[in-house]
Order: C-alpha cells, then structure tokens, then sequence
C-alpha cells in the first residue's frame, strides 16, 4: 500500500486541521428550487403528493448524489460545492479521480479541465498548459468561426502547484478574445438557485475523503481515463484509489467506486471484493446493451450498472415517459441501477434539451417536469440513486417517498 506523500499531507494539513476543529451542521437546507418545480408541474396525482411534502422537514438520503458536489453554482469538485451537496441533503457525493505531475491523486472531473474549472489562465502557471489561450476567430459580423481554446493538465502541475489553484464554475465563453472573457463569460441569472460561488477551494483525493467521513456520507469516486500515459499503469492507477480509502480507515460498505473501464471494475472485483462488489459500472451510451450483456454483467461479479438518463427511459405509444427495454432488462438480471444527470440541461422548456433528455425530450415541455423523470426513474425502474448537480432536486423527492 501507498501512503500519501508528505507534500501532500502538508499540502492539506492545515486545511484538515481548521475543518475537524469545527462541528458539523446536519441541517438540511432545500432552497426554494423544490417547491418552484412542484409549482410548475400540471394539477394530478404527482403534484398534489409532493405539494403534501413541501412543509415536511427535509432530510438527508444516499438516493440523492451530489455529482461533482453542486456544481450548477459551485465550482465542481471544491470543498464548497461538497459541502452544498451535503446542506441540500445529499447522502452520497463524487469525487473524480485523477493525478498530478508527482502522481498525488485530486478531485478533478478530468485531468485536461483546468481552463475551464480553474483560474490557472490568470495565474503564472499558465505557462504549464500544453496549448496556451488561443482567442476566438470571428467572421465580419461576429459569428465564431473558430472558439477560443486552452488547454491546461493537471499531470503538468505538482500537488504544490496544483493547491495555488481556485476553483471556478466549469464554463468558458467559445468567442473571448481576452483570457479575462475565457475565464468568466457572461450569464443569466438563476434566482431559483441563489448567488453563484465563484471561487472555490480544490481538494485532494485523500482530503475529499477526511471531508466525507466528517460529514457521514457515502463516497462514490470514478476513477478518471489519464489524458498522459507513463508513471501509472492503470491497475496501479486504480489500486492507489482504494489504498487511500484503507489508508484513511474507511469501511468499504461506505465506497462506490466508479469507472466508464470494464476493467478497472473487474481489477476491483478480482483485487478488492469488498469495494468491487459494489463498484458501478458507467454506461454514457444512448442505445444501451443488449440482455444478454446485462446477464454478463452479473455473472462477472457487476452488480450496478450507471447508464445515463437516455438509456433507462424512453416514450411509449402515447407519449408518456416510461422504462427502456434495456431497464427492464437490468433489472431482470439483477442488477441495481444508478443513473445520471439531473440538473445538467439548462432550461427545459427550450425546444432542445441536449443529451440526458435526447430519447424522451418531446415529453419535457417545462422545469417542472424533471419532477416527473424523478417519479419514474424512483418507482418504475427502480434506480437506486440519482446524480444530479443541485441535488436538493433528488432530496427533496427521496425525502418524499421515504427512499433510503
């Protein structure tokens, strides 16, 4: 086993240190965006249940995942937005996996993301990013005719480095012409959402770890495919994720780890049962396997398969949401089902709803609706959580229904 390195034990020393001398707050805050969203939905049965949980104090459940932390107005993956999954009620967070120049493992949803999640452009670590900022080409009329990039990798910084860094909202504006427009384009205002946080603190993979035990949730980390090769083969790369959880004592009835790789799942079931038994397999395909895949699944020791909305729901004759063949078929052989993500398609009233809502969006007409993809995900499927990014959505319907 490897134990963290004492760069980075000092790295977040005193971060841990002021955290633990603080008590925990346990309360439960919602916001107003439930009750907007039963508000918006039609008059009938689903309506007037959750209208009947609105004045019930909400509570926290594992069925509610706070994917990335929240990161609809926190900078993902920083101990703010974690700790606003845990005030909205989310019984179990995510941290992605991935590695720095001096392989110390961080939350980062990917290893090439720091332009847009960070302020390293506006720092002097700019000049680590493998493509420097490069400014939009606009036509005569303004039209981009080719959007500003950058990119920037965690593999290039030391944990040193890498801690001078703020996190910022995942987003960037394609027709910058300065690093300053890049960073922080314009926006509308949520105001069923609060103020946006701007800056955020970044975490290590073994921070994130002591910040969920103080907490008391359940830890989903996904292992993340490494945008460099070398110093990593990727069973080390895998193993390194669980010797941290053993490393910080925790119970592996408490870890779920994650991967897009079969075979860092089937390295988990092999080298670590405990942990393995309850890895998640992600599935981000639309057209989702067949049965006879799903049955394979199970007999290779799979027991949760992670696909993506599209491939659990779909619309029946009449137009109504309903499960997919493929979650029919999950549960047939056996396995439990979690699915992601809600909260991640911008208004849902505009006629196109992205990716999560591809295979059934012509029945989404307004924001009230993810109420009703909640409702079938829950009691028709059967999913055994959900990821969102503002995850007092799933609290507060899991609260509802008495979910786990």
């Amino acid at each position: 086993m490897r134990t963290p390195s004492s760069l980075a034990i000092a790295a977040g020393l005193a971060w841990l240190t002021a955290a633990q001398a603080q008590p925990v707050d346990t309360s439960v805050v919602l916001g107003s965006r439930p009750a907007f969203l039963v508000a918006d939905l039609p008059v009938g049965e689903l309506k007037s249940r959750l209208d009947a949980c609105l004045a019930e104090p909400p509570r926290r459940t594992a069925f509610s995942i706070g994917h990335r932390g929240a990161g609809l107005v926190f900078p993902e993956h920083t101990l703010e937005a974690y700790e606003a999954a845990y005030r909205m009620g989310a019984g179990t967070i995510e941290c992605d996996v991935t590695f720095t120049k001096d392989r110390e493992l961080v939350c980062r949803h990917a290893q090439n993301d720091l332009a847009t999640t960070t302020d390293i452009l506006l720092t002097p670590l700019a000049g680590t990013c493998i493509e420097p900022f490069r400014p939009a080409r606009l036509d005569a009329k303004g039209r981009v005719r080719r959007a500003a990039r950058a990119e920037c990798r965690t593999s290039e910084l030391t944990l040193a480095e890498f801690k001078t860094l703020h996190g910022k909202i995942d987003e960037f504006d394609p027709a910058a012409q300065t690093v300053e427009q890049f960073v922080a384009p314009p926006r509308a205002p949520r105001p069923d959402l609060g103020e946006r946080v701007e800056r955020g603190t970044l975490l290590t993979h073994a921070e994130s770890i002591e910040l969920f035990k103080r907490l008391g949730v359940r830890m989903m980390p996904e292992l993340k495919v490494p945008s460099v090769r070398g110093g990593f083969t990727r069973e080390q790369f895998a193993q390194r994720l669980i010797d941290e959880y053993r490393a910080a004592g925790v119970p592996p009835g408490d870890v779920f780890p994650q991967s897009f790789e079969r075979r860092d799942i089937d390295y988990w079931t092999q080298h670590e049962p405990e942990f393995g038994k309850q890895a998640l397999l992600l599935d981000n395909v639309v057209f989702a396997p067949r049965s006879r895949r799903l049955r394979s699944y199970k007999a290779h020791g799979i027991n949760i398969w992670a696909p993506a909305l599209p491939g659990l729901l779909r619309l029946d004759g009449e137009g109504q949401i309903v499960p997919s063949r493929a979650a029919r078929a999950a549960r047939a052989a056996g396995l439990d089902i979690v699915t992601w993500t809600l909260e991640r398609s911008g208004n849902l009233a505009a006629p196109s709803k992205g990716f999560y809502y591809r295979k059934f969006g012509s029945a989404i007409t307004r924001e009230g609706d993810v109420m009703r993809v909640i409702d079938v995900l829950a009691r028709d499927v059967g999913v055994r959580g959900i990821f969102s990014d503002w995850p007092a959505t799933v609290s507060f319907y899991a609260g509802c229904a008495g979910l786990p």
